[in-house]
C-alpha cells in the first residue's frame, strides 16, 4: 500500500523537496534589492511549497522559516520564535543575498513598522502567514534557497546513537523518521482537525521484536513525504461512503471506470429516495442508449485501443488501488485495501451492470440507474420520519459495505446479510399505510436481491433463470407464488379500489415467510373479488395469470421459505406486477388506436 502510494505521487510530481510542504500564505511583503519596503499584495490563501522544521523543531523555541504567522515575523515584542525566524534569515543570507534583504528589512525599526502599518490597514490577523518578494521574486523561490535549507536543516536532526534500517518504501538504508507527519482531510470521518498519524507506534502492543516506536515500521523522510502528498491529494478528492473516505487510483493513464460505474463523485442531489416516475418516449430512448454504451464500452476503450495501439501503456498490466480510511483516536483507520487488474475491473464492472438489469415496476424499460449510496440506501429499513438517511447509512452500513465493493469490484457473490436487509426494506415499505408511499416503489431493493441470488447461483454452479422481466418458466415454486400475490393484490385493486388496507399490507408479511397459512385465503377471497369485476377481459386476464403461476408452482405449497425462496418470492412478486402493468398499458393503447381510427373513419 505504502509503495503503491509512493508511486502515485512520484510519477505524478506531488512531492514537495525534502523538508518542505504545502501552504498558504495570507499576504506578500514586497522589497526592493536594498531592503526597502515597496507594498503588501493581499492573496486568498496562495498555496505554495515551503520549508518546513516539522518534528525537528524538538520544543516551542523554533519556527518555520521564510513563511510563518504575523506574529513571529513581525510580533509585538520579541520572543524565541521571532528570533529564531530572523536568525535563519541571518544565516541563509550567507548563501543566498535575497534572503539577507528580507533579515536586514526586519532589523530596519522604520521599515518594520511601516509593515506593521500596512498589514493592519488590510487586516493580516496576527495568525496569517505571511512572506517576502525581493524585486517581485518569492524568497521561496530564490535561486539558492532550497540548496540552503536543504542543509542547513540538518543541524537539527538528531545523531549519535539513531541507527540505520531499511526503508520499507524505498528499500535504501535511511535514518527512520521519529514521527510521521499527520495526513489530512479525514474530519468528516472521524479524523483530528490537525490531521491522523497512518505510522504510529505509541503503544507497546503495537511493538516487535522488543523495537522501540518507528523502529517497527521504519520509513525516510523523503517517501514519507511522498505518501502524504499522494494521500492528501486523493482524500480531498475521494468521496464519502457509508462513513468513510472511499480513495482510489490507477498506476497507468485509465478512465476512471469505478466513479462511471458507481457513481461515487457525482455531485447532484443526495436525496434520492423518492418514487420512481414514469419513464417518458424520451427518457426510454435515452436509457436504451445508455445501455448500448455500456456494453459496448469495453471493446471501443479498451480491446480496440490496444489492438491498435492507441495506448501508450498496456492497460492489461494497469492496476486500480482502493482505500477505504476513517479516522479514530488521531489515527488512521484503513478500513478495507484493495489491488487489482484493470482490465479485469472493467469486465468485473459489466458483470455488475448486467446483474442488475430489471424492469422499472411500469414494466415500460429498465430501472434508471443511481448512484452506489443512493443503491446502499435500500438496504435501509424504511421509517416514516426518517430525515436524516446518510447518517443510518453510516452507523447501519459501515460494515457491510467493504464486503459489498469487493463483491462488485471481483464479481464474486454478496453476503447473505445483503438479501436479509433488501427484504426487511420491502417488507417494512410494504406495511406501510400512508397513501403518499406504496409498495413496490423501492425497485432498488429487488435489485439488490437479484444479484445476490445470481452470484450466489454462480457460485453453487446453479442455472441462472433470473430476467430482466417476469420468467414463466422459473424452477423454484417460491417465485410464482410471488407472482400470484401480485395477482391478488391487482384483482382487490381493481375490485374495490377505495378499501383501506390491502392484501399485501395486511398479509405480505406473513405470506413471504409461511405462504402455506396465506395462500388459501387469498385464493378464496380472489374468487369474490373476481365476481365483482365489470371488466371480463381484465377478469379473464387475471384468471390466466392466476392458472399460468399455479401451474409453473406446482401442486405443493411450503410451510416456511429458506432466504433464497423469500428472495425469490419478492422478485416474482415485483415482476409480475411491473408485467400486469405493461399489459394493462398496452390493452389501453390498443384501445386508444382502435378509437382513432373508428373517428377517422366516421
Amino acid at each position: 500500500m505504502l509503495k503503491a502510494l509512493y508511486d502515485y505521487a512520484m510519477t505524478r510530481n506531488l512531492t514537495p523537496p525534502p523538508g518542505c510542504v504545502k501552504k498558504t500564505v495570507k499576504a506578500w511583503i514586497h522589497l526592493d534589492a536594498q531592503g526597502g519596503f515597496e507594498y503588501i499584495e493581499p492573496v486568498d490563501n496562495e498555496t505554495v511549497i515551503a520549508p518546513d522544521i516539522g518534528s525537528l523543531a524538538n520544543g516551542k523555541d523554533k519556527s518555520n522559516v521564510l513563511l510563518e504567522k504575523r506574529s513571529v515575523v513581525l510580533p509585538e515584542e520579541e520572543s524565541a520564535k521571532s528570533r529564531f525566524f530572523k536568525a535563519a534569515l541571518r544565516e541563509g543570507g550567507e548563501v543566498e543575498s535575497g534572503l539577507a534583504v528580507c533579515e536586514k528589512a526586519l532589523a530596519d525599526e522604520d521599515t518594520a513598522r511601516a509593515i506593521g502599518a500596512k498589514l493592519d490597514e488590510l487586516k493580516i490577523k496576527s495568525g496569517d502567514r505571511i512572506s517576502f518578494k525581493v524585486d517581485g521574486v518569492s524568497v521561496l523561490e530564490l535561486p539558492h534557497t532550497m540548496e540552503w535549507w536543504s542543509r542547513w536543516r540538518l543541524q537539527f536532526q538528531k545523531s549519535g546513537k539513531t541507527e540505520h534500517s531499511v526503508c520499507l518504501i524505498t528499500g535504501v538504508p535511511t535514518v527512520p523518521m521519529a514521527t510521521t507527519t499527520p495526513i489530512n482531510g479525514l474530519y468528516a470521518v472521524g479524523g483530528h482537525a490537525r490531521g491522523d498519524a497512518l505510522i504510529c507506534f505509541d503503544k507497546t502492543a503495537f511493538c516487535s521484536y522488543d523495537l522501540k516506536k518507528a523502529a517497527n515500521a521504519p520509513v525516510s523522510e523523503e517517501a514519507f513525504a511522498a505518501v502524504k502528498a499522494a494521500l492528501d491529494k486523493l482524500i480531498a478528492d475521494s468521496p464519502t461512503l457509508a462513513g468513510m473516505k472511499f480513495v482510489h487510483w490507477y498506476d497507468a493513464e485509465a478512465t476512471d471506470i469505478i466513479n462511471q460505474a458507481l457513481g461515487l463523485n457525482d455531485r447532484g442531489s443526495e436525496d434520492e429516495d423518492e418514487e420512481e416516475d414514469e419513464l417518458t418516449e424520451e427518457e426510454l430512448r435515452l436509457e436504451k442508449q445508455r445501455e448500448e454504451i455500456s456494453q459496448n464500452r469495453q471493446a471501443t476503450r479498451l480491446v480496440e485501443s490496444v489492438r491498435n495501439g492507441g495506448d501508450a501503456v498496456s492497460l492489461g498490466n494497469a492496476h486500480y488501488f482502493i482505500l477505504m480510511l476513517t479516522g479514530v483516536g488521531g489515527r488512521i483507520m484503513v478500513r478495507h485495501y484493495e489491488r487489482g487488474n484493470y482490465e479485469q475491473l472493467c469486465r468485473n464492472l459489466d458483470k455488475w451492470e448486467d446483474d442488475l438489469k430489471l424492469t422499472n415496476s411500469f414494466g415500460t424499460g429498465p430501472i434508471k440507474p443511481c448512484k452506489l449510496t443512493a443503491r446502499l440506501i435500500r438496504l435501509l429499513k424504511y421509517q416514516k420520519t426518517d430525515s436524516k438517511p446518510f447518517q443510518r447509512l453510516e452507523k447501519e452500513l459501515s460494515g457491510l459495505t467493504p464486503a459489498i465493493l469487493r463483491s462488485i469490484l471481483s464479481g464474486g457473490p454478496l453476503p447473505a446479510s445483503v438479501a436479509v436487509r433488501a427484504l426487511a426494506s420491502i417488507r417494512s415499505e410494504m406495511m406501510n399505510t400512508d397513501e403518499e408511499r406504496t409498495g413496490g416503489s423501492i425497485p432498488y431493493a429487488y435489485q439488490w436481491l437479484k444479484v445476490w441470488l445470481l452470484r450466489d447461483n454462480r457460485k453453487k454452479g446453479k442455472p441462472e433463470e433470473l430476467m430482466e422481466n417476469y420468467n414463466w418458466e422459473h424452477s423454484v415454486p417460491a417465485y410464482h407464488f410471488g407472482g400470484m400475490m401480485a395477482v391478488y393484490e391487482a384483482i382487490q385493486r381493481a375490485a374495490m379500489p377505495d378499501v383501506n388496507v390491502n392484501v399485501v399490507q395486511r398479509y405480505y408479511a406473513s405470506a413471504i415467510q409461511t405462504p402455506a397459512l396465506v395462500l388459501g385465503q387469498l385464493s378464496h377471497r380472489s374468487v369474490h373479488h373476481l365476481e365483482k369485476l365489470e371488466n371480463r377481459w381484465l377478469a379473464g386476464k387475471f384468471r390466466e395469470y392466476l392458472q399460468l403461476a399455479g401451474s409453473a408452482a406446482g401442486n405443493e405449497i411450503p410451510v416456511t421459505l429458506t432466504l433464497p425462496e423469500q428472495s425469490y418470492y419478492a422478485l416474482g412478486y415485483y415482476q409480475m406486477g411491473a408485467f400486469m402493468e405493461q399489459e394493462r398499458r398496452a390493452k389501453a393503447a390498443e384501445k386508444r388506436e382502435k378509437a382513432q381510427n373508428t373517428e377517422m373513419e366516421g
